[in-house]
């Protein structure tokens, strides 16, 4: 049996590929609002960015949000996603490393 593909996507800060499971997805809906998604089954445009709060800042800083989202972002929206951001990364990582151990498992 073949072993089943992995979706690649890249950090719109680092632009580091990986693997759509080791990345965080922001999303912008159909009705405009910017938000995370840790399902990654939101409805709407998404931008994939490593897990680490230097990404983040990366990304705010280059505007890589903006680019990717292609909507502009307001600084607001920005700070509201980087608390957002830092309180899911311990589920994120927490959630990424059971996954790990699922893998190493089989």
């Amino acid at each position: 049996m073949r072993p089943r593909k992995i979706p690649q996507r890249k950090c719109v800060a680092c632009q580091q590929m990986m693997g759509k499971k080791e990345l965080i997805r922001v999303v912008r809906s159909p009705q405009g609002d910017i938000q995370i998604d840790l399902s990654g089954k939101k409805p709407g445009r998404g931008a994939y960015l490593c897990g680490k709060v230097s990404c983040f800042k990366l990304a705010k800083k280059s505007k890589a949000f903006e680019r990717a989202l292609k909507v502009p972002v307001s600084p607001d929206i920005y700070d509201r996603l980087e608390a957002d951001f830092v309180k899911v990364e311990d589920e994120f990582q927490a959630s990424k490393e059971l996954a790990d151990d699922d893998e190493a498992g089989e």
